[in-house]
């Protein structure tokens, strides 16, 4: 079987002007490398591909494959992570993970939390702050102090840090300045929920969905815990924070979470959800990655399921039998 590569590597983008934060979704030639790898050894014929516009190339020349492991996560707009899997769907060419309406939703935080709120998954209480002036209608909901805020479209903890916890009107006001001018879109305005955090691994689609591991992530010092899951952090988590595999009442709850908000976003083939504890113990639904990193050795993803006793091999076995048995 012929199988397609798609996805966007750091290094292009870098010589190309970008900076470090604004390429920090995309992927290390390690990564592509270690897939294509494993893709090898369970007998595909991989065929290198790369983004969009090599994909664009590519298909007007004619060529096709019998399906496409896709990991490209766009550079430029709030769809971006639709681009490749959409000029798929035109082509009739069937590919790994969920498909572009799901990608565009679920980089939306706002309108992803609507969607699982509306079907009963717990999330915070939110606010979309698209203008400076829309913070004086946040009282007008029943938002309090504490508060967390984050740009609405982005990932890998990107415009996350100490400051992203809320105390104050002022506080908010410089937060939700420094987003929309720095990140050019709405921010993100929550509760602050003030628990314990995790990240849920889970494999399949549909029915067939089944939650591998919940991963709790532990700050290891008072900047870790201030930063909390940052761009900081993440860059550099082999210091600042320690991964440990959850059991029990806790882990349950955050499975029965995690598996409803999959299915309602129509989630495929592998992917994460974070949750954080209220302060009740509640699991509450932060975010979805349905296109979740796959660094053999520093994405949330692999590390999760080395902890669950899956090997890399057989966390991209079962991406593509899950895959494969959609087409």
């Amino acid at each position: 079987m012929k199988v397609g590569m798609t996805y966007d590597l750091k290094d292009e983008y870098i010589q190309e002007g970008y900076g470090m934060e604004e390429i920090a979704e995309l992927d290390r030639i390690d990564t592509v490398e270690g897939i294509e790898s494993a893709l090898t050894k369970l007998g595909f014929n991989v065929d290198r591909i790369g983004r969009f516009e090599s994909l664009q190339k590519r298909l007007s020349k004619g060529d096709r494959w019998d399906i496409v492991f896709n990991i490209a996560e766009g550079i430029k707009g709030t769809c971006r992570e639709s681009h490749v899997p959409f000029l798929l769907e035109l082509h009739n060419i069937p590919y790994t993970f969920s498909d572009s309406l799901t990608l565009a939703i679920a980089l939306n935080k706002a309108i992803t939390k609507r969607i699982v709120r509306d079907s009963g998954v717990p999330t915070a209480s939110f606010f979309e702050v698209k203008d400076i002036d829309d913070i004086n209608s946040i009282n007008d909901i029943g938002l309090s102090f504490p508060m967390f805020v984050k740009p609405v479209s982005e990932g890998s903890g990107k415009g996350i840090s100490a400051l992203s916890k809320i105390e104050s009107e002022d506080e908010l006001k410089k937060a939700c300045k420094n987003i929309l001018e720095n990140f050019k879109q709405p921010a993100l305005v929550e509760t602050y929920l003030p628990g314990r955090e995790f990240t849920v691994g889970l494999l399949g689609t549909g029915k067939k969905t089944k939650v591998i591991g919940v991963m709790e992530v532990n700050f290891l010092s008072d900047q870790a815990k201030a930063e909390t899951y940052s761009y900081l952090t993440k860059s550099n988590y082999k210091e600042m924070v320690e991964y440990s595999l959850m059991e029990g009442d806790i882990a349950e709850a955050c499975e029965e979470v995690s598996i409803k908000a999959w299915n309602v976003l129509n989630c495929r083939d592998a992917g994460r959800i974070d949750l954080r504890l209220s302060s009740e113990g509640i699991p509450h639904f932060i975010e979805i990655n349905p296109l979740a990193g796959l660094n053999p050795s520093d994405s949330d993803l692999p590390i999760l399921a080395r902890l669950a006793g899956i090997s890399f091999e057989q966390l991209i076995e079962s991406i593509m039998k899950s895959a494969m048995e959609r087409m």
